[in-house]
């Protein structure tokens, strides 16, 4: 039997707990701001009192040491007696320059595509549908195609996703076999580039939205790679291996089935596709997975997936699952070929 002592200890760990879990948000946009003012580049060359960085960031110098001074809290810098701050090696992750760096991260979780909508997450529970549309005037990729710099920050959003776990991802895709791999939806063509790291004779093509890939041609076309753009509704281009990683957690199982249709019809003989998604576990133990599912219900129309469910989208497609492979990644591959 608990002490009246030990109840008390408790009861404020789990109301502390709940408190930090409400709060977290001021959290993500400081770190947006922290990115958006690139303190950690700034920082790396040297420590700066908050009025050099505003100086530099041509920002209002008062707000921006209020900015800084929260970033002692959150042990992003330090202060010394001068009143300069020093960088620290969790802000070195939002250095441009940095190995891994998740800049990218930070503002594209941050800016009003990808925020907004969670304002109306609980209209969409009571509804059973993403308020993305009511809230951007448009589903989430017209908005995107409408706001070249929000969607210059998802796609670097995805290429940090990448580097965080396809290397794990590229390490468990056995290519040797591969002449031509497409990348669907593939943004930058993170996974597909790090494919080709590991396999000097794999020939790709990253294929997205017209927009996405005017966008990123000239910093990823090259002797092994063509970047082409189109509609995964209406056509994919012919490949031996079709790379979709996370793609179908965007969309409704109607839109899936029509997209591995259409990327079935574009499979040379003997190719086959690979699912990279989160996977929703047991029942009493979904996962992470589950977190991420609710950002699919705030953002889209999609959801994540239990194994079963892309069975079932994958046979409506005339596709057939071969193999799921598992690394260190948190998602996993899902290969399939024609049924």
């Amino acid at each position: 039997m608990n002490t009246p002592t030990e109840k008390s200890v408790q009861r404020d760990d789990v109301h502390q707990q709940m408190a930090d879990m409400l709060m977290s948000y001021r959290v993500s946009q400081a770190l947006r701001a922290y990115a958006e003012l690139s303190v950690a580049d700034h920082l790396a060359k040297g420590p700066l009192t908050a009025d050099e960085i505003a100086q530099r960031e041509r920002s209002a110098p008062e707000t921006t040491f209020r900015l800084m001074r929260a970033g002692l809290t959150l042990g992003l810098v330090t202060m010394d007696s001068d009143d300069r701050f020093h960088t620290t090696q969790l802000l070195d992750t939002l250095r441009i320059d940095a190995p891994g760096s998740l800049r990218g991260l930070a503002l594209g979780l941050t800016n009003r595509s990808s925020w907004s909508p969670w304002g109306e997450f609980v209209t969409a529970v009571r509804t059973g549908r993403s308020q993305a549309r009511e809230v951007l005037g448009m589903n989430i990729f017209e908005y995107l195609q409408q706001n070249p710099e929000q969607s210059q920050e998802v796609t670097g959003l995805m290429e940090c996703v990448t580097s965080l776990w396809a290397r794990g991802i590229a390490g468990a895709l056995e290519t040797s076999e591969v002449d031509l791999a497409v990348d669907v939806g593939g943004a930058n063509g993170a996974l597909l580039r790090l494919l080709q790291q590991r396999n000097p004779a794999l020939r790709g093509i990253v294929f997205d939205r017209p927009d996405v890939a005017a966008a990123v041609e000239a910093d990823v076309a090259g002797d092994r790679t063509e970047v082409v753009g189109g509609d995964f509704f209406e056509a994919v281009p012919s490949a031996d291996l079709c790379l979709l990683k996370c793609v179908l957690h965007d969309w409704d199982d109607e839109s899936c089935v029509k997209i591995l249709s259409r990327c079935r019809e574009a499979m040379v003989p003997g190719g086959r596709i690979a699912l990279i998604e989160f996977l929703i576990g047991e029942r009493d133990a979904p996962g992470v997975p589950a977190l991420m599912d609710l950002n699919m219900l705030a953002m889209a129309t999609g959801k994540e997936r239990t194994l079963a469910e892309f069975d079932a989208l994958l046979a409506r497609a005339g596709l057939r699952r071969t193999a799921v492979r598992r690394s260190d990644s948190p998602q996993k591959i899902i290969e399939a070929v024609a049924a």
